[in-house]
C-alpha cells in the first residue's frame, strides 16, 4: 500500500531548490522532462503557423492563440514579447501557444508573414 507522500506525487516543493518536477523529481530549473516535452511539442509540428480567435472560458473575452509555430521556449517568449509590442496589447505564452489579447488575427498574420512564416487563419 502507498504512502500518502506516494499518493500525492512525492515531493512538490523544497525549501533549498524551490519547486521540483513530479516526473523526475529534480528541481524545476534542472528537470529533464520538460527539455523532452519541447522536442516532442516541436517534432509533431507541420510547419504551419495556425491563428484561431477564442473566447471559451474567459468571460466572453476574446483573444487570438497563435499555434504551431516551431521555436524553443525561450525563442517563443522573444517572438511573443514582438507581437505583444507590434499589437500594443497584452498576452502570454501558455505550453507552447501564443495568447494576445483582442482580435488581432489580421495583424498578426501579416506580421508573421513578414517575417517568412507559412500563415494559415483558422476557425471562426
Amino acid at each position: 500500500m502507498k504512502s500518502l507522500k506516494e499518493q500525492l506525487g512525492g515531493l512538490v516543493y523544497s525549501t533549498d531548490s524551490g519547486n521540483m518536477c513530479p516526473g523526475c523529481a529534480a528541481p524545476i530549473k534542472e528537470c529533464c522532462c520538460q527539455q523532452i516535452s519541447e522536442q516532442q511539442r516541436l517534432s509533431t509540428l507541420d510547419g504551419i503557423v495556425r491563428i484561431h480567435r477564442e473566447t471559451k472560458g474567459r468571460k466572453g473575452k476574446g483573444v487570438t492563440l497563435i499555434k504551431g509555430v516551431s521555436l524553443g521556449d525561450k525563442e517563443l517568449k522573444l517572438l511573443a514579447k514582438a507581437m505583444k509590442q507590434h499589437c500594443g496589447t497584452g498576452g502570454a505564452v501558455k505550453a507552447g501557444v501564443i495568447e494576445i489579447q483582442g482580435d488581432q488575427r489580421q495583424v498578426l498574420k501579416v506580421f508573421l508573414e513578414k517575417r517568412q512564416y507559412k500563415v494559415k487563419l483558422a476557425g471562426g
